[in-house]
């Protein structure tokens, strides 16, 4: 499969994702619906009949339907050729990012069988609901975003800095939302927004996060210091761990950035050495008329007797056994245990030895 056609299938794949996320979002403005109008009939005070018309409710326009059924289309025909030509069906299964797949997928099949089946009950507009797990496609993207990729690597290597910081997070919430609570109970306070702790721990979470909303504030000066002591408690909560998750980023994406920057060279096949075969018992070293044929002797792949090139390569002597195995014989003719060794005071003549060599 060539280059390009793969290309073409994910950029294919990445635009009937970004399609449905668009049409799942535009569906929900108040433009892009369709209202359904009944006519209702009442009784006047003039013991008359009219008629009225009353609108119930609003559905999404229909060009909506036929985009998700093009969409999901897509979907189910490229996670059964995924399935099929996958090598290995159980990490295919298992996989995070096709399990968000199948579950969104799935999720728009079954909300077809229920505005069929179940749409006369009271509480169906609640089965809209589960259709929000079409927008987890957006994970999708990490198979074709290298930036996501990352993103996701770092948060996988900072998950320890992660829990540290809710940790932190939940144990400084409860415990300035206690605070605040009591504190504006001391003094006279008609206007107290801090009705009870689980109240307190909204304003509390707001506050160290930084965000303030401003729905709820400390009216009294014991609730602003312990207001004052939040904010700078979530600062340093939130400042401590942050710098591990960006170290951890930085490393990825520097990581990646090498990576890319690597150059693309085609693997060099080498030729395989075809193995040699043994030297038979009765086979006597070769004469001077087989070193001269090719392939043989030192500048050949084969040396005298079948002997590697580097043992080929030895100088040979007149009995045309090599210098190798004579400097093994000698060795082990001087070995300390050998009983034919050198006797004690004599000194070896090693100079016939190397000259040999």
């Amino acid at each position: 499969m060539s280059l390009s056609f793969l290309q073409i299938i994910g950029i294919v794949s990445v635009f009937f994702i970004c399609v449905s996320i668009l049409s799942f979002c535009l569906k929900t403005h108040p433009n892009m619906r369709v209202p359904i109008i009944k006519n209702i009939t009442v009784n006047t005070s003039h013991n008359t009949t009219a008629w009225v018309l009353d609108k119930t409710q609003t559905n999404a326009h229909e060009a909506f339907f036929y985009i998700e059924c093009v969409c999901n289309a897509w979907f189910t025909f490229e996670i059964l050729v995924r399935f099929i030509a996958s090598p290995n069906k159980c990490e295919f299964v298992k996989a995070s990012v096709n399990i968000i797949d199948y579950i969104a997928t799935l999720s728009f099949y079954i909300d077809l069988i229920l505005q069929k089946f179940a749409s006369h009950l009271e509480n169906a507009d609640i089965l809209e609901f589960f259709s929000i797990i079409r927008i987890m496609r957006l994970f999708k993207l990490t198979r074709h975003s290298s930036g996501l990729k990352i993103l996701m690597q770092t948060f996988r290597a900072s998950a320890k800095e992660l829990t540290l910081l809710v940790f932190f997070l939940v144990l400084g919430i409860v415990i300035f939302a206690s605070l605040v609570y009591y504190a504006e109970r001391i003094q006279a306070n008609p206007h107290n927004d801090f009705n009870s702790i689980p109240l307190g721990l909204w304003w509390a979470l707001v506050t160290m996060t930084t965000v303030g909303y401003g729905d709820m504030a400390p009216k009294t000066y014991v609730g602003m210091f312990v207001g004052a002591l939040c904010a700078l408690a979530g600062v340093l909560t939130i400042a401590l761990p942050v710098p591990v998750i960006v170290s951890n980023f930085a490393m990825y994406y520097s990581h990646t950035q090498a990576r890319a920057k690597l150059p693309k060279k085609r693997r060099r096949v080498l030729p395989v050495e075809q193995p040699r075969g043994p030297r038979l018992p009765g086979q006597g070293p070769p004469n001077q008329q087989q070193l001269n044929q090719p392939g043989c002797g030192p500048g050949g792949g084969m040396g005298v007797g079948g002997l590697p090139p580097n043992v080929a390569g030895a100088p040979v002597n007149t009995t045309g056994v090599p210098a190798v195995n004579r400097r093994m014989n000698a060795i082990k003719s001087n070995h300390p245990k050998d009983g034919a060794g050198p006797k004690v005071g004599e000194i070896p003549n090693t100079r016939r030895r190397w000259r040999d060599l």
